[in-house]
């Protein structure tokens, strides 16, 4: 079967335009949400869950028996106002599709088009997951997860643009590709004091300076070399004057890993080394940690399918191998059901500068659009 034949080119790529024009941050998606249900239903056979506030799941059962295939995108955009030099700019204020989201859920939206055309040859059940909120945690996919419309999906696929790949390339691996991404505050509690008169204090400005200090050595001397694992203090907060040594410090950062243990091992060291430092001045310490989302972990049988699945699907498309990324996704929320596989596709602009996600100027090639579309049916055909 020629699966590029199937794609409709010009819808999905109206389909991008519009959603890129009237973005919104997550769990807000509310036109979003209505804008993909009222596509959905010009699909008579297509059933449509409404599982969670925003966001939905289409499923399209085949004519025959099959496996259970899920696929996924993301719908949510980012608070930024957008400068990026497009015709097609946000209309919303403070609300940009700076990740590609827009391009996602396009490309998901063509697999439903493209399968609804072969739907009496279709083995199995294809469900569409047009998830809201992954920018926010704790993330829609849990919600999702959670409503229990997916327990019976056998095989999970999902994929990312990528801003600094050219188009034709994708991206695939197994194994970790992103990371546990876990945040961290910490407050020290001293005593504050005239800044003529430090001998009656208890200057959690210098005890917190010495805990960022101590925390930039768990890296390097707590974690083996052999293993991934960073620890970012991105905030400290102390003092409203010059002349005056504060009550309290409060200092706030991330970490990243990629297993379960390095996780567990940071955890434990940042309580440990806070709660010592103040213990050691006189300063009362607390520590919130919180975990994010865990690694992505792509299923190894997977891998070796989809790299056969986009050889035979797009032939003149170049294979790299991804290297893993301190960045986070909830798609590994998904790994609870069932073996999933994730991968990006290359859709850096052609012939000018490309800008990192996440960036007001972000802009992408929409010829990845036809791409991606395409390793979303044929996952789904191959696997089902």
């Amino acid at each position: 079967m020629d699966i590029i034949k199937l794609i409709d080119t010009k819808k999905i790529v109206d389909w991008r335009r519009h959603l890129h024009m009237y973005p919104e941050i997550g769990f807000k998606e509310y036109e979003t949400t209505k804008y993909i249900v009222e596509e959905l239903t010009k699909y008579p056979e297509i059933e449509v869950l409404r599982t969670t506030e925003t966001g939905c799941v289409a499923v399209l059962k085949g004519a025959k028996n099959g496996k259970v295939v899920g696929l996924r995108a993301d719908i949510d955009a980012l608070p930024l106002e957008e400068q990026a030099d497009v015709e097609f700019k946000s209309k919303n204020p403070d609300a940009m599709h700076a990740c590609g989201h827009d391009m996602h859920t396009a490309m998901l939206l063509g697999a439903v088009d493209a399968l609804y055309k072969i739907k009496d040859e279709l083995c199995g059940t294809v469900k569409f997951i047009f998830q809201h909120a992954e920018e926010v945690d704790p993330g829609g996919a849990a919600q999702i997860i959670a409503s229990g419309v997916l327990d019976d999906v056998q095989a999970f696929y999902g994929c990312h643009v990528a801003s600094d790949t050219p188009v034709g390339t994708v991206l695939a691996a197994h194994g970790p590709i992103y990371a546990n991404a876990d945040f961290f505050a910490i407050t020290v509690q001293g005593k504050g004091s005239h800044a003529a008169r430090p001998e009656n204090s208890i200057d959690p400005l210098l005890i917190g300076t010495e805990i960022v200090q101590a925390l930039n050595y768990i890296v390097s001397r707590n974690i083996a070399p052999s293993e991934n694992a960073v620890v970012t203090v991105g905030m400290f907060h102390a003092g409203t004057a010059d002349n005056i040594i504060p009550d309290i410090a409060e200092i706030a950062g991330t970490v990243r890993s990629y297993t379960p243990e390095v996780r567990d091992l940071a955890e434990e060291r940042i309580k440990t080394i806070a709660e010592g430092i103040c213990s050691a001045y006189g300063a009362k310490c607390d520590v919130n940690y919180v975990r994010g989302y865990s690694a992505v972990v792509n299923d190894e049988a997977l891998y070796h399918l989809f790299k056969e699945i986009t050889a035979e699907t797009l032939p003149d498309a170049v294979i790299e191998e991804m290297e893993p990324i301190m960045g986070a996704e909830d798609f590994s929320a998904y790994h609870a059901i069932a073996p999933a596989f994730y991968s990006c596709v290359g859709a850096k602009p052609d012939g000018e500068e490309y800008f990192e996600h996440h960036h007001p100027k972000f802009k992408l090639n929409e010829d990845a659009l036809a791409i991606g579309t395409a390793l979303h049916i044929a996952f789904a055909l191959k696997v089902g």
